[in-house]
């Protein structure tokens, strides 16, 4: 039976914990809930069905990225006129990462990720999205835009969603080699 996965990076527990409160923030006073369907992340690998759980596993556990690096998220931002979400800065470690993963995952498991088709890889953490209608956007997006936020954290694994209902969860994660 095929299920629905993606690959993203996860911040660290307290940072996560803080994001997930300003999703709850949102939700609450501009009932969009959508960005509460999954826990913070920054998509790696857009979602996708496969059917052979096992070995999607163990073609992840085979991926080697060379080392943890640092994320740093600076401000909010927004794909007009549904998004909202938090910056991440440039990060050259980032990018490599997302593509040799990819890349890797076509290789293996024939899987293609669709943002190398349509807008390519722009990493950030959406605390808004889906079910924000425009009036609604332009709210959020008014209150967010001059806001300030900024946080670094360590990327040393990736972590697999799995989706459960209509929530995703985090259903594994892959510490990076040293």
């Amino acid at each position: 039976m095929l299920k629905k996965y993606f690959i993203a990076i996860v911040p660290s527990d307290s940072l996560l914990s803080e994001i997930e409160d300003i999703k709850k923030y949102i939700s609450k006073k501009y009932q969009s809930h959508g960005a509460l369907q999954s826990p913070a992340h920054i998509t790696l690998h857009m979602p996708f069905s496969y059917e052979k759980e096992d070995k999607l596993l163990t073609c992840i556990e085979s991926f080697k990225f060379k080392s943890p690096f640092n994320i740093d998220l600076n401000g909010f931002d927004c794909f007009e006129p549904r998004v909202v979400f938090i910056n991440v800065a440039k990060n050259d470690s980032l990018f490599l990462l997302q593509k040799e993963l990819v890349q890797h995952i076509k290789k293996n498991l024939g899987i293609f990720n669709q943002s190398d088709d349509l807008k390519g890889f722009h990493p950030h953490i959406t605390i808004a999205f889906r079910d924000l209608k425009k009036q609604t956007f332009y709210k959020v997006w008014e209150e967010y835009k001059t806001l300030y936020f900024s946080s670094l954290f360590s990327c040393n694994d990736i972590a697999v969603f799995k989706k459960e209902n209509r929530d995703w969860k985090i259903y594994k994660r892959f510490s990076f080699t040293s």
